[in-house]
């Protein structure tokens, strides 16, 4: 329910705050005091978009906040959780628009958009203007409607999901069969490039150990060149380097006791001369180990010439990529040789949930078509109270095309003058009528399920008296479940107010004209009802009979 509405700077108002209680909330007042500035707040709370000639001042930022209690309203909480907002039983929306007509928006002090608010607002408040009666006039929430009064929730639970999952499974095929297609296609050229690769036998990094190979061999006799002068350089010249450090180290030593600070060096020596040994004795193995072997390098080159001409195919440049792309390949053809089993287990699939959906979507028919005749009886009824005694009510279901609602066309048809020409309500209703028409609608549905506050904005218009009266009873009956706040000139309605504010305007400190509101007291009820109906000078007989309303 909504607990409170604070607004500062919009239109001619500075600042109010509003608190809202339970039950049936009147708002009344003169013309022009600022009942529809009022409205266009809460409209800003549901998501419309700013305009910022609405506001109150071109210098100072408008602020309008509403808080809610949203303990009962499990729509609201799973929304929030789905968009990982807070969400407890306490819920705020702000919104903040700058002179500019720059606008932004909170929830539970969160910066969010118009696009997440809008649906949010919508499972919060249910604001009905005389001539905003757009969501009547659709089909679709024409059928949610009547689902609702049908009370049958866990079976339209049950065949939104049957029916997604159908959706999605015949989605799934869709894709499963251009993909299969493809791959048939493509299966001949696959194998062949497959095949081609697999041919070649490779292991990791052999291309790459092939290359390093070639080089070796294809300069082995340059190399078998420096090793051996290498070999020599260190063993076998006239002044090999390894005799040599034998004699530096005999030259040390015989001075070495004479001169202690030589034994470190020769340590070091004899360590360097073990090293240099050990590299000799590797270079005579790599010189045994190199040779040129021309029919190897034939062999290699071939191999090489081979898998350079797949990498250049499949534009790669290493062994591990062209490795990749024959596993990828062999995938394909195993995808190819599978395809019509995969296919033939999804049709299965998607047969079964469509003759799952056909069963559950007739059970809905079934059920909504049962309704029809209580709806058409209640409806009518209460046409007769609201004032419409030649209006007549009725459902219309036609078969149609499968959708996610089922396989029902409903259309609202109405008559409000006996003319037996039953017409969509669209295209014959007035503004007033389908006001009335909505509220006996609305007043129904709320006995079968949980509504949003309800906001009703002067859809008494053209109505008076007892017909005035009747409207103010449905409305109080209304809001014995629900939260209902309505906006009227009609003492009959007003009445009937759980909690009465007042909407004025005064001029300020400044000299400006600015709208203020208030709870009104019993006695200020009965002033005002008594203005509402005789005037300012209101009788002694307007006091009783307005005490009369109030009981």
């Amino acid at each position: 329910m909504l607990k409170n509405l604070y607004i500062k700077k919009y239109a001619i108002i500075d600042e109010i705050n509003i608190v809202f209680e339970n039950g049936l909330t009147i708002i009344t007042g003169e013309t022009g005091a600022g009942k529809s500035i009022l409205i266009g707040a809460l409209s800003l709370v549901l998501g419309e978009r700013a305009d910022n000639q609405q506001l109150y001042s071109q210098t100072d930022k408008c602020i309008i906040e509403a808080s809610f209690h949203i303990s009962d309203n499990e729509q609201a909480k799973n929304y929030l959780s789905e968009h990982e907002f807070e969400n407890g039983n306490e819920l705020i929306i702000r919104r903040e628009i700058n002179p500019t007509g720059k606008s932004r928006v909170f929830i539970n002090d969160t910066p969010t958009t118009l696009n997440i608010l809008s649906p949010l607002g919508q499972l919060l408040l249910d604001l009905h203007r005389q001539f905003d009666t757009i969501e009547l006039q659709h089909n679709t929430h024409q059928l949610e409607l009547l689902d609702n009064i049908a009370l049958h929730q866990d079976l339209m639970l049950e065949y939104t999901h049957v029916y997604s999952s159908w959706k999605k499974s015949e989605k799934e095929l869709d894709t499963l069969i251009l993909k299969n297609k493809q791959v048939k296609q493509e299966l001949d050229y696959n194998t062949f490039t497959c095949q081609e690769i697999e041919a070649l036998k490779l292991k990791p990094n052999e291309i790459e150990d092939i290359e390093a190979e070639l080089l070796i061999l294809e300069n082995a006799e340059s190399l078998q060149q420096s090793l051996q002068t290498a070999m020599q350089l260190l063993h076998n010249n006239e002044t090999p380097v390894i005799p040599l450090l034998k004699q530096v180290i005999q030259a040390l030593e015989s001075q070495s006791k004479i001169h202690q600070r030589m034994l470190p060096l020769i340590d070091r020596l004899r360590s360097s001369m073990i090293e240099i040994k050990d590299i000799h004795h590797e270079i005579e193995s790599e010189f045994e180990q190199v040779f040129l072997d021309e029919e190897k390098i034939t062999l290699l080159n071939d191999r090489l010439n081979e898998a350079n001409r797949l990498l250049k195919k499949h534009h790669v440049s290493t062994t591990e990529e062209l490795i990749s792309i024959q596993n990828e390949l062999s995938q394909k053809i195993l995808q190819a040789t599978i395809a019509d089993e995969e296919e033939l287990q999804l049709t299965e699939k998607v047969t079964t949930l469509s003759k799952q959906t056909y069963v559950l979507a007739q059970q809905l028919s079934v059920n909504r078509s049962k309704e029809i005749d209580n709806i058409e009886h209640t409806i009518n009824t209460l046409l007769k109270k609201v004032g419409m005694p030649n209006a007549v009510f009725k459902v219309s279901i036609t078969p149609t095309e499968i959708s996610k609602s089922g396989i029902d066309k409903v259309e609202f048809l109405f008559d409000a003058n006996k003319t037996n020409q039953l017409r969509p309500i669209a295209k014959v209703a007035s503004g007033g009528e389908l006001s009335r028409l909505m509220l006996c609608i609305k007043s129904m549905v709320a006995n079968s399920t949980a509504l949003p506050t309800l906001i009703f904005d002067e859809i008494d218009t053209g109505i008076s008296g007892e017909t005035a009266k009747q409207v103010g009873n449905i409305m109080k009956q209304l809001s014995n479940k629900h939260q209902l706040i309505s906006i009227t000139h009609l003492p009959q309605i007003a009445g009937k107010a759980d909690q009465h504010l007042y909407i004025y305007k005064k001029e300020n400190e400044k000299g400006a004209i600015n709208t203020y509101i208030k709870k009104l007291s019993t006695d200020e009820r009965v002033d005002i009802l008594a203005e509402m109906l005789s005037g300012k000078d209101s009788s002694l007989q307007a006091i009783e009979m307005v005490k009369e309303l109030m009981k």
